[in-house]
């Protein structure tokens, strides 16, 4: 894993100094490092992000062939041929996928032919099977004509009852791409079309850089899970879940840690337990001002003589919400960490403007935030904001317009399960008119 760079910002001036969601998240990307690049296979290649360019080593496809199950034969051998008055000719055997023998076509001849398969040396046109008596040999015939084809390997006569132009259903060699072309650029996410392209030219293994391995933890004594009883004051972990869900879907690979209960030492071991699989560490909870605010009293102080740089510092944001955050690093590695808020809607907002971006720079992507595109605000009442926070509501959006879904609370997770945008209110205005142009973040 490539090390974070040094921190110098202390905690003091973290706790004292009200950070923008800009200084905050330029801080991260800064400390941040894309992973050092690898060779892998190509199906564990899958989700990765190129370094290199890849060329194409030899033509796609690399020989002439057809696009059609049929007879491969001269353009002048069936030139004006008709229901009437077919073009007969001797069919000198058969052109399978794959074969290693050849054939040649030569004048009044025909090689039944099969899709893929390679063009004969003396053909310059397939007929497909559907325009021919499908080997028969039996002539112009009138009703419904038999398509069964000739047994296999069998020489006879096929008549052909339409004519062909040159190179008609057939693929030509390179005309997918050329050797020397390239196929693949370098910051290209390898999904399955390019996984097939790069496997149907040829190259077994490519060198990326790896998705990140992303573990998700989340604290309180309160936390159950789902599908366990719920006991007067407790509530299900989602946190977790969705957090873990959200850096799949930024491309990382994922592990979801049982919730830690509000035990500072607990937490920190569990923590040193997780660093030897993560890239990147998110905890989500006990990051504000409470008297159970675990994971400010776990890793506050980590910072060691001997690591110069690690240790996470605890700040203030001037958003909303998501207020609360942390940010630093862990472990001898330098392993990133992300403390995000405990309320759902906190953590998740967070999580898309702060971890996601992290995410996408570890796997060295060019570009690392969601879209963005201004929307008609379509509501019943103006939206309100706080003076001096950047305001992140929750919306739906669609041709043009974006409508908030729920209220400001940040529990309101059934409103955020309802929602494809964040609407964006900047910190110097306090309320937003309907009918107003407004900033999305799109989410899906």
């Amino acid at each position: 894993m490539s090390s974070p760079a040094p921190r110098t910002t202390g905690h003091h001036q973290a706790e004292d100094r009200l950070w923008s969601v800009e200084d905050h998240l330029e801080d991260i990307l800064a400390t941040v490092r894309p992973l050092e690049p690898i060779e892998l296979n190509l199906l564990d290649a899958q989700g990765c992000v190129l370094v290199e360019d890849v060329t194409v080593p030899v033509s796609l496809p690399p020989f002439d062939n057809s696009s059609m199950d049929g007879y491969a034969v001269r353009v002048a051998d069936v030139a004006g041929a008709s229901e009437e008055f077919p073009a007969c000719l001797e069919v000198v055997g058969d052109v399978a996928a794959g074969a290693a023998e050849q054939l040649t076509v030569g004048p009044g001849q025909a090689a039944r032919i099969m899709t893929g398969a390679p063009l004969p040396p003396g053909a310059g046109t397939v007929v497909p099977v559907e325009w021919t008596d499908g080997g028969l040999g039996e002539g112009p015939v009138t009703g419904m004509r038999a398509r069964s084809a000739a047994p296999e390997g069998a020489a006879g006569q096929v008549y052909v009852y339409r004519p062909a132009e040159a190179r008609a259903h057939v693929r030509a060699a390179g005309s997918d791409v050329r050797a020397g072309d390239r196929a693949l650029a370098a910051g290209t996410v390898l999904g399955p079309p390019q996984l097939g392209l790069l496997a149907a030219i040829g190259r077994g293994r490519v060198r990326v850089r790896p998705r990140p391995r992303v573990v998700v933890l989340s604290t309180g004594s309160e936390l159950v899970q789902p599908d366990e009883q719920l006991t007067h004051g407790q509530i299900y972990d989602s946190n977790s879940f969705a957090l873990t869900a959200a850096a799949r879907d930024a491309g990382a690979i994922a592990y979801r840690v049982g919730a830690v209960a509000d035990d500072a030492e607990t937490l920190r071991s569990t923590i040193e337990d997780q660093l030897v699989r993560a890239d990147l560490m998110v905890t989500t909870g006990g990051v504000s001002v409470g008297a159970y605010d675990v994971v400010k009293e776990a890793l506050a102080h980590v910072a060691d003589e001997d690591e110069p740089g690690s240790g996470v510092e605890f700040r203030k944001l001037a958003m909303q919400p998501g207020k609360p955050q942390g940010f630093g690093s862990v472990g001898p590695d330098h392993t990133p960490l992300l403390a995000l808020p405990g309320n759902p809607v906190s953590s998740y907002v967070s999580f898309e403007l702060f971890v996601r971006p992290a995410i996408r720079t570890l796997m060295g992507l060019p570009d690392v935030h969601r879209p963005r595109t201004t929307a008609t605000l379509t509501a019943e009442q103006a939206l309100t904001s706080p003076k001096g926070r950047r305001q992140f509501l929750r919306g739906t959006c669609a041709d043009g317009s974006v409508t908030p879904v729920g209220g400001a609370g940040s529990h309101l997770v059934a409103a955020l399960a309802h929602a494809d945008a964040l609407i964006v209110v900047p910190e110097d205005v306090e309320s937003v008119e309907p009918g107003t142009e407004v900033e999305v973040v799109l989410l899906g």
